[in-house]
């Protein structure tokens, strides 16, 4: 399974990016991210109909996880973004379970990742 993402860029504080993923047919997919010298975290996730999303708490509100099944895609909406948002962000396909999912285990299936650099 090869996954796409793509989107990333630079922006100014304040500013938005949508960040857009190759689906990969009906598994619950995720977007997670990387900042330099810290841990992959969990950013969103979604079931695999699109009917339930879950937020990471520290982007509730300003981020918005969707998906369209007529294009295959899932999209990652940032809006409010704060410098703290700079990080690569990898777009996951489960394999394994349908349902949103916050652990990085439940993700067989990683993107190469797109930068996201937020400027203050």
């Amino acid at each position: 399974v090869q996954l796409q993402a793509s989107g990333g860029g630079l922006v100014q504080a304040g500013g938005s990016l949508r960040l857009s993923c190759a689906a990969s047919g009906r598994t619950a997919m995720g977007w997670f991210r990387q900042a330099p010298g810290k841990e992959r975290e969990f950013v969103a996730s979604i079931s695999w109909d699109g009917g339930r999303t879950d937020l990471a708490d520290s982007v509730k509100g300003r981020f918005t996880i969707s998906r369209d099944s007529a294009k295959n895609t899932v999209y990652l909406q940032m809006n409010s973004l704060k410098p703290e948002d700079t990080a690569v962000y990898y777009c996951a396909a489960s394999g394994v379970t349908a349902w949103e999912s916050r652990r990085i285990g439940a993700y067989n299936y990683w993107g190469q990742g797109t930068l996201v650099t937020v400027s203050s």
